[in-house]
């Protein structure tokens, strides 16, 4: 009788007033009824399959607010031992589990049979009394009815797991039905029951455990979070509607998952975004350990046409440390930048590799700055002699852009498949929002356009704002995408699939400026394909600290 050890009776003052089952090594759990006099007499819990135990003192510990009618929802009290017992506890099924047509058991105390005696009972149906019971009937007509002395026991399956707790017994002499609690019902009432059931999808108990423990951190640590939004990211865009009132608390969005989404991932994946909350990764490293961003901010300045404000900054050990700021006339940047991106070497450390990162707003992402010398006595591009990317204004300083390019990445490095280029042809029919739906069905971290930007604005700002990390297109060529057959713009992203393809998208920056000097060295650079690629690499880690305002004031 091993198997059956963790079945308990419970009596006051001496008396048996019902079952109860073992749960922990010192935890028991019954009806709210069974114990309803404990402020009377002495509560105590024994085991009549180990004797040798003896009897326990025990205190409720947990009440699930029963009011003392019969039909009063609550009836579930958590009892607690005076000591552990050394008995392996109760094991839970899923809920639902005891829809399979099995004779399910009950371990109870009627009158006259002090050490126990067996009913066999069936559910029913699916479908909830006062959405509090399941209704059971006896397995044959002549079995042992469920009687005063079964409220508290475990109802189990045949191979012991329990599926619900007996909670109330038939009405009238010789009726044969009685009424169980569900286990997902009674988690209502003792939250950490949860950490003990499986999950319907699931169908193991560790997941489970892995939720609850870090619900319990959250709520001891007082974590700010949005409940609501959690769910969502369990569930996923096709998952089950929250109830219409929402989620009141952290812990009635965890339950819900657990109890009422069949998805077998949805729990771990509540769990996995609950711990990112609570232990938050830490910053993450530029895409390579040795990357230092020299960023140069370019932006209209407002005061006059053709003025230009421009900011040069430098980052060492994550922190951005400035190094000029003015607003100049617009001939007069390129000159300008030189001479302070040479100045901002110097904040670097000595091993460390620069990438230049230019900051334009959208109407200049074409502008040749990989082709600008580095200096008036040195005449290789820029974008030869460093890694150098570009980056769109308006989705640098854009918190929400930010947190989704963050977001992105990280699928990204999880998912190498995804680093296959999207790619958008010249003579394409899609739609700009075609083309936006595309890109977000595919999780598109890498996008190639067959055109500049000018050539295709609607289909080009559809890649920025879905967002897509990486963008890469050729500067000149098609001067409008709306044109059928082979092109320029086809050659380009045909050479340029083959290169990419399966390149790590953190590795692209290094990846394409070596490209550009094979270009540049190249017999024939003016016709090598990659000679004007414009690279748009946007990983917001690179750049930990809020962005400074351009507006500082210049004289």
């Amino acid at each position: 009788m091993s198997r059956a050890a963790w079945h308990a009776r419970i009596a006051c003052g001496g008396e048996v007033s019902g079952a109860g089952f073992l749960v922990t090594s010192r935890t028991v759990l019954t009806c709210a009824h069974v114990v309803r006099n404990q402020d009377l007499a002495p509560l105590t819990v024994s085991f009549p399959n180990r004797r040798d135990l003896g009897e326990l003192t025990a205190s409720v510990a947990v009440h699930g607010g029963w009011t003392g009618g019969w039909t009063d929802p609550g009836d579930l009290a958590v009892l607690e031992l005076d000591r552990e017992v050394p008995l392996q506890p109760a094991r839970f099924a899923p809920p639902g589990a005891e829809q399979g047509g099995a004779d399910l058991e009950a371990y109870g105390f009627p009158d006259g049979y002090e050490e126990g005696v067996l009913a066999r009972y069936r559910a029913v149906s699916r479908t909830l009394i006062a959405d509090e019971w399941l209704q059971l009937e006896a397995a044959s007509a002549h079995g042992q009815p469920i009687a005063h002395g079964f409220s508290g026991a475990a109802v189990t399956l045949p191979d012991g797991r329990v599926v619900g707790m007996v909670a109330q017994v038939a009405g009238e002499p010789g009726v044969l039905t009685g009424r169980m609690l569900p286990t997902e019902v009674m988690a209502r009432y003792w939250y950490d029951l949860g950490a003990l059931v499986p999950a319907p999808a699931t169908g193991t108990p560790a997941a489970s455990g892995r939720l609850h423990a870090l619900v319990r951190r959250a709520e001891a640590a007082a974590l700010d979070c949005r409940p609501a939004q959690l769910y969502r990211d369990a569930v996923g865009p096709f998952g089950p509607e929250p109830p219409p009132d929402g989620f009141g608390s952290l812990r009635q969005a965890a339950a819900y998952v657990q109890w009422q989404v069949d998805d077998p991932e949805a729990v771990p994946r509540f769990a996995d975004r609950l711990a990112g909350l609570l232990e938050p990764r830490p910053s993450a490293p530029a895409p390579d350990s040795a990357w230092a961003p020299i960023v140069v901010e370019l932006e209209h300045s407002g005061e006059g046409q053709g003025q230009v404000t421009v900011q040069v900054s430098a980052y060492r050990e994550g922190r951005r440390r400035r190094v000029a700021v003015a607003r100049l006339p617009r001939g007069e940047v390129r000159a300008y930048v030189q001479r302070r991106v040479d100045d901002a070497f110097a904040l670097l450390a000595p091993d460390a590799e620069a990438l230049l990162t230019f900051v334009l707003p959208r109407d200049w992402l074409n502008e040749p700055v990989a082709q600008w010398a580095c200096g008036p006595e040195d005449a290789t591009p820029l974008g030869c002699a460093h890694p150098l990317v570009v980056a769109d204004l308006s989705r640098h300083r854009s918190a929400r852009l930010r947190h989704q390019l963050a977001h992105r990445w990280r699928t990204l490095e999880g998912d190498p498949a995804r680093t296959v280029l999207h790619r958008v042809d010249c003579g394409s029919p899609e739609r700009p929002l075609g083309l936006r739906k595309r890109l977000r069905d595919e999780a598109a971290g890498l996008a190639g356009f067959g055109a500049p930007p000018e050539a295709a604005p609607d289909r080009f700002e559809a890649g920025l704002n879905v967002p897509v990390p990486v963008l890469l297109w050729p500067r000149t060529g098609c001067a409008t995408a709306d044109h059928a057959g082979p092109c320029a713009g086809s050659t380009f992203l045909d050479a340029l699939s083959l290169c990419v393809d399966g390149i790590p998208p953190t590795e692209l920056p290094r990846h394409i400026w070596r490209l550009r000097e094979e270009a540049a060295a190249d017999d024939d650079p003016e016709g090598h394909w990659a000679r004007d690629v414009q690279l748009l690499w946007d990983d917001p880690r690179c750049y930990p600290e809020p962005q400074a305002s351009l507006h500082t004031p210049v004289a």
